[in-house]
């Protein structure tokens, strides 16, 4: 009794972790928008910056970071995948704007759900009911029509897709990586540590794109400190504290509320309209996200 209460508790934290943490994370592209910086630049200063916040989150805890963990040759591998992973994940979906439209994108790149559960399912033996692949397949209708129905430029451009389809399959990469380092370490070290490698990868990738690699104002420095305190602190602290109590693959899914919020943000901030389709595709993905709890 008292493992079925344990259970059905980390569910309900898991589920409402994942689900607000998603939310705010559909803030990414507002402050993106807003920078002046190069896109992997952005990238690098929202894991960059938030370190301090980070830190101050693992000082909290009150728990002694223990480094000695990662004498463990798979675990310390497990860390740098984790890190390189979101590193190119960031990199690609934002250089997959610049060849193809942001509807499809952020529909390419929201297909992590379905390589989660497919990497899962075939390589690293986790046990998947096959009724979770027809309610995934019904949340992927939800958020094409969120996605699609919103974009006036659906035409094909292959190689922005594909760019969008390879950081799907690094974000899937790391949720996978996470979900394994908090097997071992509490979410506030795994974000940390995996936030520390991220900034190191993204170092070259930044310095490939771009030689101005110091913003030049205090607005600018403004945006990239809020975007790394509301995007990497707090929504993706959020997201591996949710894929710390539930499976990856129910994670990846929750995690589809990201572009729901996105489109919300873009009609509270940007006047952007929110057609009738998008929010039948929205109310799809909710019931996809309530099915797939029940059904885990």
């Amino acid at each position: 009794m008292n493992e079925e209460i344990k259970k059905s508790n980390d569910m309900i934290k898991g589920l409402s972790s994942l689900f607000i943490g998603s939310a705010l994370l559909g803030m990414s592209a507002i402050f993106v928008r807003y920078s002046d910086s190069s896109p992997s630049l952005v990238a690098f200063y929202r894991a960059f910056l938030a370190l301090p916040f980070l830190y101050a989150w693992v000082l909290i805890e009150g728990k002694a970071v223990n480094l000695s963990l990662l004498k463990n040759k798979k675990l310390f591998f497990i860390l740098l995948l984790s890190g390189f992973c979101f590193a190119v994940d960031m990199s690609f979906w934002n250089w997959s704007i610049a060849f193809t439209s942001v509807a499809n994108a952020t529909l390419m790149a929201n297909t992590a759900p379905i390589f989660v559960s497919f990497i899962g399912l075939f390589f690293l033996r986790h046990k998947i009911k096959p009724e979770f692949f027809l309610i995934l397949f019904l949340a992927m209708i939800g958020v094409s029509l969120v996605i699609l129905s919103g974009s006036n430029d659906n035409s094909p451009k292959v190689f922005g897709d594909f760019l969008g389809i390879v950081a799907a399959f690094f974000y899937a990469s790391y949720i996978l990586s996470i979900k394994s380092l908090t097997d071992r370490f509490s979410p506030a070290q795994t974000l940390f540590l995996a936030t520390i490698v991220t900034s190191i990868f993204l170092i070259p990738i930044s310095f490939f794109e771009t030689r101005d690699v110091i913003p030049s104002s205090a607005e600018e420095w403004g945006i990239l400190f809020s975007y790394a305190l509301v995007c990497q602190t707090i929504a993706q602290g959020m997201i591996t504290y949710g894929i710390s109590k539930i499976s990856a693959h129910l994670s990846s899914l929750v995690l589809l509320i990201q572009p729901l919020a996105a489109a919300l943000y873009g009609w509270l901030l940007l006047s952007e309209s929110i057609l009738p389709i998008q929010a039948v595709g929205g109310l799809i993905v909710l019931v996809s996200i309530y099915l797939a709890a029940r059904n885990n």
